[in-house]
């Protein structure tokens, strides 16, 4: 019998970030009526022999997966374990063609680029055929998972800092009643946050988030603690101090034994996602199909989410586990300024599809329900902004989300950027996400402008019409002589494609653009 290995979703080299400037995921396609994902979820679960050879699973060499690459005969290798696709063909959301690329080949580069939150290896559990047959030193890479780490070197897969000086560190001191660690990050830290702590029974797992590095203390601490956690953070000496109530007074001869990646500086992409159990505490109507969701998280956790990254939520929804990524907003837009750096809970603002299972999902949840929640991830850094004079968002639909926190961000810490003007791409009127408080935000204060354009509008109307298009965007952009000028888009997949290429068109270069993808 094979040793199928347990892999970890998102795997730690797989690319499941927002996409840097200018990659666009793929368009999905119209699927036939029944090919839903639940339609999928059902079809995988009814019985069938979904790999064609009767419950074996076989090792397959690169001769006999190179035959499988045709439409009724897909098999593909994803990390080392080979599927037969041909059944799911009709149910994938980007079509026949974005699956057959990596048809009778090894299609996991592809499926990194494009697949940013999709857990495969649940999908396509009835359509595991097998491993590949490898040689033995490479099949030790491609099948299984490194080996843990215990110690305080970081592995050979960190990237190496630009300077050694650049790494940071941490030290940690006490008091009769308390246990205080600190983080030395060397660098200026965003004024949004950038730490994540999970202190539960006895384990501390801090994650320091430094644009695409992260700087990870994983301790099982010495004695028993307080379940709850206070941060402080100097941002601009870079200095994160964290304390922990002790359970019994006295001195502790140590902080704790290390555990898997302690003391580790890696590029936060070759780190799966770490999920914690949060509770649902209220839903907010936005509009008539879009909510904001308030889940709090556990007790030990302070999760700062820097902004314009995303989170994860997963669910088990009919023994599969779906994952969807969502960027956290403020309250209201007008409660970014008043929120506490110690508030524990986090604010999503998600669309209900009618047909979404992952979202029907969540709006079937009671307060009290539970749902998993990952740390923040996504490659957006504001450093960009430091030198820019004129920022442009364009948004459609909830792409609006990464936009809310940027807007205050800039008006609150950039004073050089003298101009944000937000294009917001809707259907019909009654689906533009806070309006009021977007037109009063840009009523109190003259560096913020906002123009609305629906592709469906009432007669009545009297904003901009139609869809993003190239004189769209000429209008909209401008670009003074002197300036310096940067553009966020976020959006349906193919709106955001559609408008990079515009965009480059119109000759911004990939370091003035930043795409979001989710």
């Amino acid at each position: 019998m094979l040793n199928i290995p347990t892999q970890s979703f998102p795997a730690p080299s797989s690319q499941q970030r927002v996409s840097p400037s200018g990659q666009s995921g793929r368009s999905k396609v119209a699927l036939k009526p029944g090919h839903s994902l639940m339609d999928w979820i059902r079809f995988s679960k009814s019985g069938k022999d979904l790999t064609g050879l009767r419950g074996r699973l076989i090792e397959v060499t690169q001769e006999e997966l190179q035959k499988h690459n045709t439409r009724d005969d897909c098999w593909t290798c994803i990390r080392g374990m080979v599927y037969n696709v041909t059944p799911y063909m009709d149910y994938h959301p980007g079509g026949e063609e974005e699956l057959m690329k990596a048809a009778g080949i090894d299609g996991t580069e592809l499926f990194d680029q494009v697949h940013r939150w999709v857990n495969y290896e649940s999908m396509l559990k009835e359509c595991l055929v097998g491993r590949m047959a490898t040689k033995a030193t490479t099949a030790i890479k491609a099948i299984l998972p490194p080996p843990p780490l215990t110690g305080l070197a970081p592995p050979t897969s960190a990237a190496p800092p630009r300077d050694k000086d650049s790494t940071p560190r941490y030290d940690w001191f006490q008091t009769d009643v308390t246990v205080n660690v600190v983080i030395y990050a060397k660098r200026k830290i965003p004024s949004s946050g950038c730490t994540v702590v999970d202190l539960e029974a006895g384990v501390l797992r801090l994650e320091v988030l430094l644009g695409k590095m992260s700087y990870m203390i994983h301790l099982c601490l010495t004695e028993d603690v307080e379940g709850t956690v206070s941060v402080h953070t100097a941002f601009s000496v870079g200095k994160i101090q964290l304390s922990i109530r002790k359970q019994s007074k006295g001195k502790w001869t140590s902080l704790g034994q290390p555990l898997e990646f302690h003391n580790t500086f890696l590029r936060q992409k070759d780190r799966a996602p770490y999920y914690r159990d949060c509770v649902l505490v209220s839903k907010t109507e936005v509009n008539h199909d879009t909510h904001v969701f308030r889940l709090q998280l556990p007790r030990g956790t302070v999760m700062h989410v820097p902004v314009g990254k995303h989170v994860y939520l997963k669910a088990l929804i009919q023994d599969t586990e779906v994952v969807r990524p969502y960027t956290p907003v403020d309250q209201t837009l007008a409660a970014a300024s008043l929120r506490s750096s110690q508030d524990s809970d986090l604010y999503l603002m998600i669309k209900v599809y009618p047909d979404g299972v992952f979202t029907q999902h969540l709006n079937s949840l009671q307060s009290g329900d539970h749902v998993s929640v990952s740390g923040p991830e996504g490659t957006f850094t504001a450093r960009p902004l430091r030198d820019v004079t004129y920022l442009y968002l364009l948004a459609a639909g909830t792409g609006f989300t990464p936009m809310a926190r940027l807007i205050h961000l800039v008006l609150q810490d950039t004073d050089s950027i003298r101009n944000i003007r937000l294009l917001f791409f809707n259907r019909r009127e009654v689906d533009i996400l806070w309006r009021c408080e977007l037109d009063q935000l840009a009523a109190n204060n003259e560096r913020f402008q906002v123009d609305y354009v629906l592709s469906e509008p009432c007669e009545s109307w009297t904003g901009r019409r139609g869809r993003v298009d190239e004189s769209m965007l000429q209008d909209f952009l401008n670009r003074p002589d002197g300036s310096r000028c940067y553009v966020c888009v976020c959006g349906p997949s193919a709106f955001t494609e559609l408008t990079v290429g515009l965009l480059k068109q119109q000759g911004f270069s990939d370091e003035e653009l930043h795409a979001f993808q989710g």
